[in-house]
């Protein structure tokens, strides 16, 4: 007990001395007693709220996500809500997606909020994050919840707070709810009376309201009536997709659609993968397998929660190919601004959204449309934070994240991974009628735009001493950056955090015109471009690489590929 910080040893005695159940209790006791290092995770700091939200481990302690955190998280925010709306009636949205204690932390979320005189609107069953954003706006809500980790292991789960607008909450109000958590000193300050008188069911036909909205984003009805029986493969890997996305994509007008029956079932353990992330190759290794079977011409799968979505396509050799969120967010992007265009809708008051660390292929393409395209930080919520400011004053067409993330349309305010997939479907059907597959289309916009290949390392360092070791490299980055990577030299730095952009040769510095954040970015001599950003919810960092070169042949797409691979390998093996 000795080597055992005292600080951390008196958070962990106040559990020990207050509300809490015996269970709990008899947990921090074995830790206390035998496993020290556990302990010292669990309790050395709160968890926050970062890009996704409050996130973490499973477990005892301050920093687990437990019926405890869970309960002062929803005081504070219920705390706030009653102070920005004093004397109106308050709705808040809640769902959850399949994870291991997914009921009993959105239950939690409900009896605290319904205690606290809030109308819970509550979903019956499990949706995917999406639909929990579009409730919010079409219920009048001011906030919602949304319980889950994402594509995070099954040991995880988190808490999604949403606001009025439908998006994952932005400054102030995310950094206002955290410090009325922090004033949550007790379990006895968090109101636990609840009111289930006060919690209002959304039932099955909410799919069908949410489905008339995604349906309406369509733009190829009559190629997708002539390609509607290419075989298509789905996959919500255990998840809360299971439903949503092959009703969406059959209300696009697909009938050939082939479920994965070994992953249709909600799980929280996920037992036939990983990691439950559609980015990873080996998280599709049964959709795949089902998508030779079928000889289908689309494979799509989404995370647990389906906000996120993955396409595998078939390449000019037949072979099974994992498109990168780059790569669709590309193909989505050109397809609405060639179909806009086409149909004469782009007048000048349109505009996209890409963020800091995904390809700036999709700046060139908006920009050779004459459509602007605004540059944001990473978190979905800071491209929603654009779509609000200018709703009502200019028309947002798309927009997404490398991350395998993409919105279409604005009556959803998160990523949207249920409509992503009928949207890329639709894309393939397109481009299908036309005689063309989904590389000839790629190399046509690399023709025209340039050829942009990009790459992601995460580094996980764990516990206290990772996120320590963490904001020391970032520290370092800053104080005695790189003057050259991979033989080629640093031009220009971009540090998010100081809001500085410094070209190294002249030594000049200018003013960033960006919300604050932990990134750094790299820009090189020979057009590379690298960004490093700690993750916002565990002790992680990433890494994105970003090199073009010219294309001039769209029959050299290939050899210029494997030259830019080449490249960026060598940009990896520097970080790594």
């Amino acid at each position: 007990m000795s080597l055992i910080d005292p600080a951390i040893l008196s958070k962990a005695q106040s559990w020990l001395d207050g509300n809490v159940d015996a269970e709990t209790k008899a947990s921090i006791q074995k830790l206390i007693a035998e496993n020290p290092t556990e302990l010292v995770d669990s309790f050395y700091q709160d968890l926050e709220f970062g890009t996704g939200g409050l996130r973490g481990l499973m477990g005892v302690g301050t920093n687990r996500m437990n019926v405890y955190t869970v309960g002062m998280a929803t005081q504070g925010l219920a705390n706030y809500l009653l102070q920005c709306f004093p004397g109106e009636k308050i709705k808040v949205a809640i769902t959850h997606d399949s994870r291991i204690n997914n009921t009993l932390f959105a239950k939690t979320t409900a009896d605290v909020l319904t205690a606290n005189g809030i109308t819970v609107m509550y979903f019956r069953e499990m949706r995917p994050t999406p639909m929990l954003s579009f409730a919010v706006r079409h219920y009048g809500c001011k906030s919602g919840v949304m319980i889950t980790a994402s594509h995070n292991p099954k040991e995880y789960n988190g808490y999604k707070a949403y606001w009025e607008d439908g998006a994952q909450v932005v400054s102030p109000h995310d950094n206002n709810i955290i410090k009325e958590v922090q004033k949550i000193t007790s379990f006895d300050q968090v109101n636990w009376n609840k009111n289930d008188e006060l919690i209002h069911y959304i039932e099955e036909d909410f799919d069908a309201i949410y489905l008339e909205k995604v349906k309406g984003l369509s733009l190829a009805k009559a190629e997708i009536q002539a390609q509607k029986s290419i075989p298509i493969v789905f996959s919500p890997i255990h998840g809360a997709s299971g439903k949503m996305v092959p009703a969406a994509l059959k209300a696009f007008g697909f009938d050939n659609i082939h479920v994965v029956k070994e992953q249709i079932e909600p799980d929280g353990t996920f037992p036939t993968v990983i990691y439950p992330n559609p980015e990873e190759a080996e998280a599709l290794t049964l959709s795949i397998e089902l998508g030779k079977k079928v000889r289908a011409e689309l494979v799509l799968a989404c995370d647990p929660d389906g906000d996120r979505y993955a396409a595998v396509v078939p390449n000019e050799k037949g072979e099974f190919e994992l498109l990168n969120g780059n790569q669709t967010g590309t193909l989505l992007s050109y397809y609405l601004l060639s179909r806009w265009k086409e149909s004469g809708k782009l007048d000048g008051k349109q505009f996209m959204v890409n963020t800091i660390v995904t390809t700036e292929l999709i700046n060139e393409i908006a920009g050779g449309f004459g459509v602007k395209c605004f540059n944001v930080l990473t978190g979905f919520k800071n491209i929603a934070a654009i779509i609000r400011d200018l709703e009502g004053k200019e028309t947002y067409i798309g927009g997404g994240e490398e991350s395998y993330g993409y919105l279409v349309g604005d009556f959803v305010r998160d990523k949207d991974g249920v409509s992503a997939c009928a949207m890329v479907a639709e894309v393939i059907a397109y481009y299908k009628s036309q005689g063309k597959n989904v590389f000839q289309v790629l190399a046509e916009i690399y023709n025209q735009f340039e050829f942009y290949k990009e790459s992601l390392i995460s580094v996980t360092k764990k516990g206290k001493d990772g996120a320590e070791q963490i904001q020391k490299l970032m520290a370092d980055f800053r104080t005695n950056p790189p003057k050259e990577m991979n033989g080629s030299e640093v031009v220009k730095i971009v540090d998010v955090k100081n809001s500085t952009i410094t070209h190294v040769q002249s030594a000049k510095v200018e003013k960033l015109d960006m919300d604050k954040s932990n990134v750094m970015q790299f820009y090189l001599e020979d057009g590379s471009k690298i960004s490093a950003r700690p993750s916002g919810t565990e002790p992680k960092i990433k890494y994105y690489f970003s090199v073009h070169a010219p294309l001039a042949d769209p029959m050299d797409y290939r050899k210029v590929e494997a030259q830019l691979v080449d490249k960026l390998e060598g940009l990896r093996a520097y970080f790594s």
